[in-house]
C-alpha cells in the first residue's frame, strides 16, 4: 500500500450537540464547512493520488473541500459510513444510558461484543472496514492516498492496520477535522500522526 492520509470529517450539529449519527445523512455546520477549509489548506502542498471517501454528505463534502483545485476523483464507498446506531441514533450518551443501559455499558468497557439494537454490531463494521482495505492493495508505495470517514471506522482502520485488537478502539481519540497519518507496506504500518487539529485554532466551535 501507500502513505493514508485520515480525515475525521467536519463538524455537524449532531456533533456538536454530542447525539450519536450513523447512517443518518447531517449536513456539515458553518463551523464544519471553515474546518474542512481549514484541512484544505493544511494538505495544499501534500500530493494526493487518490481519495476516497464515505458516501454520507458530512464526509463527502468534506473531501470535495479538501480536493478543490485537484485532479483527482473522489471515490465513495459505503464501506467507510459510521457505524449503524439503530435504534439509537439521534440519542445523546444520557438518553443511551437510561434507554439501552446494555448498549451504553459496552461502550464503556470497549468491548468487541458492541451491538447496537436494530443497528450494526463491531465486528460488523470492523468486517467493511477490511473489505474496504482490501481496495487500497492496488496502490502503488509511492502515492499518497486520502481518506475521508467517521470516527467508528477510522477507529478501526487504524487498529487494523497496526494490528490493535478491537478492543482498544475507543482508546483512540479522532477529533472532527482532524488528520492522521499512517504509512503502509508490505512490512506492515507506521502511524506517524495522530489527531492533529493545531490548523483549526481560531475556529469558533460553538454551534
Amino acid at each position: 500500500m501507500s502513505r493514508l492520509l485520515l480525515v475525521r470529517h467536519a463538524v455537524t450539529g449532531f456533533n456538536s450537540t454530542h447525539r450519536f449519527a450513523g447512517h443518518r445523512d447531517t449536513e456539515l455546520s458553518p463551523i464544519g464547512c471553515q474546518q474542512a477549509e481549514r484541512l484544505r489548506d493544511r494538505l495544499r502542498d501534500d500530493k494526493i493520488d487518490a481519495v476516497y471517501s464515505s458516501d454520507l454528505r458530512r464526509a463527502l463534502v468534506t473531501a470535495e473541500t479538501i480536493a478543490t483545485g485537484r485532479r483527482v476523483d473522489i471515490i465513495t464507498c459505503p464501506e467507510l459510513r459510521e457505524i449503524d446506531y439503530g435504534a439509537t441514533e439521534g440519542l445523546t450518551p444520557d438518553e443511551v444510558g437510561r434507554r439501552y443501559p446494555e448498549v451504553a455499558e459496552a461502550l464503556a468497557s470497549s468491548s468487541p461484543g458492541l451491538e447496537f439494537p436494530g443497528g450494526e454490531t463491531l465486528h460488523g463494521l470492523a468486517e467493511r472496514v477490511g473489505r474496504f482495505l482490501e481496495k487500497l492493495g492496488g496502490h502503488k508505495s509511492s502515492e499518497t492516498v486520502l481518506i475521508v470517514s467517521h470516527r467508528g471506522p477510522m477507529r478501526v482502520m487504524i487498529c487494523r492496520l497496526l494490528g490493535i485488537g478491537l478492543e482498544h478502539w475507543r482508546q483512540i481519540s479522532l477529533d472532527n477535522a482532524s488528520l492522521s497519518i499512517v504509512a503502509t507496506s508490505a512490512r506492515g504500518a507506521i502511524l506517524s500522526l495522530l489527531n492533529e487539529t493545531s490548523y483549526l485554532k481560531g475556529v469558533n466551535e460553538s454551534d
